[in-house]
């Protein structure tokens, strides 16, 4: 069976193709500045890179570009639509709803609808992408998978805030965690890729990126996460500031008169060590500015790598202690001086790093801890579309 799966943001969409026969992706690719007159299409085939620009208005016309692509010119890798089994969708929040993935009905998406409130700018977007499907291939299952699902087995205790108890139950706000599909591959990539058992373990999954959170994994159940309501809790991000004293927001509302937009745009998109560094939201330029002397470069990168080391102190006490320690996402997997950072000082809780196999290791399944270590740490580079394709195979195969 092949099976598309459609990433839908508020102005892109990605996507990769699967043969779901052997697991291989046969093109993958993106529409990206949708509504804006320089919109344009990203692809690979036969593992080169091509761009076609072009004006999208809307999400439908995307879709079909998308369509297009696959099945005419030169580079078609299908000879029809008809070709097609199932679409998958990366579906962000799914409030307390849905713990699992679940096929796309107008109940379920009604349903879904329901949780825009908790993601504004992510939710429509999704819909976006279900409905251009359903314009286009009326009849064609479709599939929801959850940014929000695994982390639905944290206990109350883990995922309720201490605010006056009406405002869970008349509103939702609660902690919900984010990154779900990627920590749920990975902590079950890990433990085939060690030969360990998932309900036997407990595992701290690192996913370090732009965005960026921790899970704590007990016998293959999420416990608990460092995102919260929204992505913005936790862990230092590129332009996210993570965990904040809820009284340094206001004194800076009141400071600089500042409404909830004007707050939010400032703790989204202008913090983190893009706000630290004064130089980029990017840990290659963090690195590069350290290189250089610049000192608030190195407080940003500090303070990055303290932040996650903290968290995984918090999760090994939270799970009575831990086994594996993994990272992944584009920092998480590529740069070593992530890793070593986030992991210095950790040797008291049986962590001992191997310098060589961390510094040698990129973007590869590997164990970077030495072989006499009582907690392995491993790199599981992610696969959130795999892990899109796979529910959707078993949904609708």
């Amino acid at each position: 069976m092949k099976i598309l799966v459609l990433n839908c943001g508020s102005s892109s969409i990605k996507y990769a193709l699967y043969n779901m026969d052997d697991q291989s992706v046969i093109t993958s690719g993106g529409i990206e500045k949708i509504g804006l007159p320089d919109s344009f299409i990203k692809y690979k085939f036969n593992g080169e890179k091509y761009q076609v620009n072009r004006p999208i208005e809307e999400h439908t016309a995307g879709v079909q570009f998308i369509f297009e692509v696959l099945t005419t010119g030169e580079h078609a890798v299908l000879k029809s639509l008809d070709e097609l089994g199932a679409v998958g969708h990366r579906m962000v929040h799914g409030g307390e709803k849905f713990n699992k993935s679940v096929l796309l009905t107008p109940e379920v998406m009604e349903a879904f609808a329901q949780c825009n409130d908790l993601a504004p700018l992510h939710n429509p977007a999704n819909i976006k992408g279900v409905n251009a499907v359903s314009a286009l291939l009326p009849k064609i299952p479709q599939v929801g998978v959850f940014d929000t699902a695994f982390h639905q087995t944290m206990p109350d205790y883990a995922y309720m805030y201490a605010l006056p108890y009406d405002l869970y139950k008349e509103h939702g706000v609660r902690r919900y965690g984010f990154h779900g599909t990627s920590h749920r591959y990975v902590s079950q990539r890990v433990c085939e890729f060690l030969g360990i058992k998932a309900e036997e373990s407990r595992i701290i999954t690192c996913h370090i990126g732009n965005g960026a959170s921790i899970a704590a994994v007990k016998n293959g159940k999420c416990v608990d996460t460092s995102m919260g309501l929204t992505p913005l809790e936790g862990l230092i991000m590129g332009t996210r500031s993570g965990d904040i004293d809820a009284g340094a927001v206001t004194f800076i509302m009141d400071k600089f008169n500042l409404d909830t937009k004007g707050i939010s745009n400032l703790l989204n998109k202008q913090s983190g060590l893009a706000g630290v560094s004064g130089l980029s939201s990017d840990f290659r330029d963090i690195l590069k500015g350290i290189a250089d002397g610049n000192d608030r470069a190195r407080l940003a990168k500090e303070m990055y790598t303290y932040r996650i080391k903290k968290y995984i102190g918090q999760y090994a006490a939270a799970m009575g202690g831990v086994d594996v320690i993994l990272f992944t996402g584009g920092a998480g997997e590529n740069q070593w001086e992530v890793r070593e950072g986030a992991t210095n000082g950790l040797e008291f809780m049986g962590v001992k790093m191997d310098v060589q196999k961390n510094r040698s290791c990129r973007a590869t399944e590997a164990i970077l801890s030495a072989d006499d270590s009582k907690v392995t740490v491993c790199c599981i580079p992610t696969d959130e579309e795999l892990m899109i394709a796979l529910d959707t195979l078993a949904l609708v195969g």
